[in-house]
């Protein structure tokens, strides 16, 4: 059987989103990451984070910055018992960015590149997968790339439905619902993703 992923955004779900975190003294984790990861190990997910990375494109830090925070970010998972497959970045952004980073891209979130980059490279089945992201571009690359569970974190009450119909206000409450939706692993997958907390 095919291999499911739990994809995570970077930014607002692993970490605070304070604009553009690029270094370590910056990056503060979310609280309850650790405590997810864990149980969706558990439950025999792959972990995969897809994060989109304009800052490297405007200049505001480099690639080497970007992947020193990375190793290190990588690091303190593994301390705390969380193995991350891979994580994929996009630096490019069509306006904003800067030389040749100044440019559509198909891994740039609301488009799928980098989950189809991940489903080619670890063999998996994007249908029983989850995608988590605080933001409607991270639902969308999810649906788009055929994702199962596209699960909007929401600290704040939401204005609007997010287009997955799926929307927490903690990482807790996305753990409680990975256990009660995947209880006998990723392969349980219910007939219905649209149900809403």
């Amino acid at each position: 059987m095919e291999q499911a992923a739990l994809f995570l955004d970077r930014d607002g779900v692993i970490n605070v989103d304070k604009g553009h975190v690029g270094r370590i003294e910056d990056f503060e984790f979310l609280p309850g990451i650790f405590e997810l990861c864990r149980l969706a190990q558990a439950l025999r997910f792959l972990l995969v984070v897809v994060t989109n990375q304009a800052g490297i494109g405007r200049g505001l830090y480099s690639e080497e910055d970007f992947g020193r925070l990375t190793a290190w970010m990588l690091s303190e998972f593994r301390a705390r018992g969380v193995s991350i497959a891979r994580v994929y970045h996009c630096p490019y952004h069509p306006t904003a960015a800067i030389g040749d980073y100044r440019r559509e891209s198909p891994d740039r979130k609301p488009n799928p590149g980098m989950l189809l980059r991940a489903r080619s490279d670890f063999d998996l089945d994007l249908s029983r997968s989850v995608m988590i992201g605080d933001r409607d571009s991270d639902i969308a690359a999810g649906s788009s790339a055929g994702v199962g569970f596209n699960v909007k974190l929401v600290p704040a009450e939401p204005a609007a439905p997010s287009p997955g119909g799926l929307e927490f206000a903690s990482l807790q409450d996305i753990g409680d619902w990975l256990s009660r939706t995947f209880a006998a692993g990723p392969e349980s997958r219910p007939r219905s993703a649209s149900a809403r907390s």
